[in-house]
């Protein structure tokens, strides 16, 4: 994992220093040395502090970070999240790209930490999604853990997830949807014995279908709060026929506003792409002292 971040962290900062900080050249003495520090700005929840660190010792390895919070810890205006000491070229050269780690990670957390406030005392549980920004998945997951949240599949290899399309693909007669549902689960099961299988349906008798086919889990995308609510009761009342084990999970439309009343329903998941794809980033800065 800490070569897969180093190898990302040398990519931004080759994309920000390019040929040379020429502000430090200018004005900056090479000799000189300092010592800073990045403060929060705002409230939120810290994640990426030791990407941010990272960052300063992989750019000059004689750079001292030392870590004042970790990764999940509460921060209010003015908190100290960590203090570098070294170079003064070195430190200012850093900080652009160690301030971008921190503040979008921290801001994924953030988020995701409300989200999970709002489900407290529920049994649902908060997931991201593969809505996420190219190379960057692993730190942003990462930060939703952070945040309190739980990490859906990984990748494509990670799990079997039979979206609307995919069932589109196989037949283009609505009329035979349910049927395709229960044949596309049981091949994904037969096919990939030990993997997740999850299958997405839009309604009610869609989601009979894929319930009677046994998958894992079971993705009502952007349903009503009372077809959810009748999602729920049929599972409850098909225990007898041991199909009470299959998970319910809820996606799209899924707001702070909504939230906790679609969690009331009795679903295990809710799955929020907003969480890694549109999280503000958190106000954090570096300050010489």
């Amino acid at each position: 994992m800490n070569a897969e971040i180093k190898r990302l962290i040398k990519q931004a900062l080759r994309e920000d220093i390019g040929s040379g900080d020429l502000t430090s050249r200018a004005v900056i003495p090479p000799g000189l040395r300092i010592r800073a520090k990045i403060i929060a700005n705002s409230r939120g929840v810290a994640a990426g502090v030791r990407t941010a660190a990272l960052t300063f010792t992989t750019l000059d390895p004689s750079l001292r970070c030392r870590l004042h919070v970790h990764s999940g810890a509460p921060l209010s205006p003015g908190k100290t999240i960590l203090t570098v000491e070294g170079r003064a070229r070195s430190i200012f050269a850093a900080e652009r790209v160690a301030l971008n780690f921190l503040m979008h990670l921290s801001g994924i957390a953030t988020l995701t930490d409300q989200f999970v406030r709002k489900v407290r005392g529920t049994r649902a549980r908060i997931l991201d999604t593969r809505k996420t920004l190219p190379g960057l998945r692993m730190l942003e997951k990462y930060a939703v853990g952070a945040g309190g949240g739980h990490n859906h599949r990984r990748g494509l290899d990670d799990a079997v997830l039979i979206k609307t399309n995919h069932l589109r693909a196989r037949t283009q007669d609505s009329r035979l949807k349910t049927q395709v549902i229960q044949d596309a689960v049981r091949a994904a099961k037969r096919r990939c014995p030990k993997r997740f299988v999850e299958v997405e349906v839009m309604n009610l008798a869609e989601f009979r279908a894929a319930l009677s086919a046994r998958p894992n889990a079971v993705l009502l995308d952007n349903m009503s709060l009372q077809a959810i609510r009748n999602a729920v009761r049929w599972r409850l009342e098909s225990r007898v026929s041991g199909l009470g084990s299959v998970l319910l999970e809820v996606s799209g439309g899924v707001t702070l506003a909504n939230v906790r009343r679609i969690a009331r329903t009795g679903v295990d998941r809710i799955s929020i792409g907003r969480l890694t794809h549109s999280a503000p980033a958190l106000d954090v800065s570096l300050k010489v002292v």
